[in-house]
């Protein structure tokens, strides 16, 4: 069988490896230079599988509303004049009740959990490096409110058995030495133990690699103008360049892009794009850097560690398709890092960067098949499609050809979105 993978970031890669691996015989489109050139580029490296939680929670309209209006705000949404995002918000909010976020994060889990079992494998069978680390996320709380707020959270990871630890100022300072320069910044924190770190671009390309070893076809530099169907099933991919590609199944892994070729054929998403920025900066004394990754929950910015350099990355903007990285847009990460790592990186060195998520309004990623039966999905990771890359690329490698995924489905295709 000849798969036909729209997308070369993370998500796209390993589904072409998943694939490859069983049989397939595999084609990659991207219209960019290379792999993991968007998305998948400069995220917060996180591999958080304990922190799977939907977006769309209890009493997260009124945070909103807080958040934009802090000086350094996580949050930022552009009054535009579109509709298309103005329905993903209502949809949005729409999720924030106590029924709605434990199904959607039942099923968020769901991906995140057979992600983080079937990585390791995968790691194993190649042999790949990624600058990856298994010393967990710490979420670093500057108050007592949030201390005792994470109580909810708390109560959620024992339900889906996340193990976590609850820990004081002292012993945040002992998982992370370097926090003693700032202890009276914050009063302690929330430990997860099973999360990991590692750098996505560098395990795209490395797997990359792999792919291409194993017969795995990448083509960039083309950009899709639509997918062809005829008789009620797919019949191309037609790109500006190379014009028709074809082949017996498709996936589509386009991300946030992936709405403007399945709308005209009648596939209806509601995947919206939501801006994020990070920088990366190079570790000038290990003693001062973090170990890890630690998430200031004052301004939803995570700070990871990833190998000589630090990657600070977060906030969420909702302004359609813009990539336009401003002067100042990287001020709020900036801060953070200089507020709780002063002596860590070389901030005059940090790279800026902005990728747009690929969210939909209940958290869930959409996987699995369409009403085409030759065409099927992995796109709508939001943040979290680096943790989720390997389990939801293997799932959907085993629909295409045709075996029975070793979790359910229920909740995760585009049949919840259908009426």
């Amino acid at each position: 069988m000849k798969v036909v993978v729209m997308g070369a970031g993370v998500i796209g890669v390993t589904t072409a490896y998943y694939l490859s691996k069983q049989g397939a015989e595999v084609v990659v489109i991207d219209r960019q230079t290379g792999p993991g050139l968007e998305t998948s580029y400069a995220n917060a490296g996180q591999l958080s599988y304990g922190m799977t939680s939907p977006w769309a929670a209890p009493g997260i309209p009124m945070k909103a509303v807080k958040w934009m209006l802090m000086k350094r705000r996580p949050l930022f949404i552009w009054p535009l004049i579109s509709p298309t995002m103005w329905k993903w918000c209502v949809q949005m909010v729409r999720n924030c009740n106590e029924e709605s976020y434990r199904i959607n994060k039942g099923r968020m889990v769901r991906v995140s959990s057979y992600s983080r079992d079937v990585m390791p494998d995968l790691i194993a069978e190649t042999g790949i490096e990624y600058d990856g680390r298994q010393q967990g996320t710490l979420q670093l709380f500057r108050t007592a409110k949030q201390m005792k707020a994470s109580k909810a959270d708390q109560d959620i990871l024992t339900e889906y058995g996340s193990p976590y630890e609850v820990l004081g100022r002292d012993a945040c300072i002992a998982v992370e030495p370097a926090l003693a320069e700032v202890r009276n910044k914050f009063v302690g924190g929330l430990r997860l133990t099973a999360d990991r770190t590692g750098d996505c671009r560098m395990f795209t390309i490395a797997l990359t690699e792999k792919c291409s070893e194993m017969g795995v076809e990448f083509h960039y530099g083309q950009s899709i103008k639509s997918i062809a169907v005829e008789g009620g099933k797919v019949v191309g991919v037609d790109t500006e360049i190379a014009g028709r590609i074809t082949g017996d199944a498709y996936v589509c892994a386009m991300g946030s892009y992936a709405v403007n070729v399945l709308t005209p054929i009648g596939i209806k998403l509601p995947v919206y794009p939501v801006k994020g920025y990070s920088v990366t900066l190079p570790v000038t004394d290990d003693a001062f850097a973090p170990q890890s990754t630690i998430m200031d929950e004052t301004h939803k910015v995570a700070i990871t560690r990833l190998g000589d350099r630090i990657r600070v990355a977060g906030q969420a903007e909702i302004a359609g398709y813009s990539d336009r990285l401003g002067p100042h847009a990287t001020d709020t990460v900036k801060h953070v890092i200089k507020d709780l790592f002063p002596k860590g990186g070389d901030i005059s060195k940090a790279e800026g960067w902005t990728g747009l998520r690929p969210m939909t309004p209940d958290g869930t990623p959409v996987l699995g098949p369409t009403q085409y039966d030759n065409l099927f999905l992995n796109t709508g990771h939001g943040t979290l499609g680096w943790t989720m890359a390997c389990g939801s690329g293997r799932v959907v490698a085993d629909i295409v050809l045709g075996k029975t995924p070793e979790i359910s489905m229920d909740g995760l295709t585009a049949a919840r979105y259908a009426r």
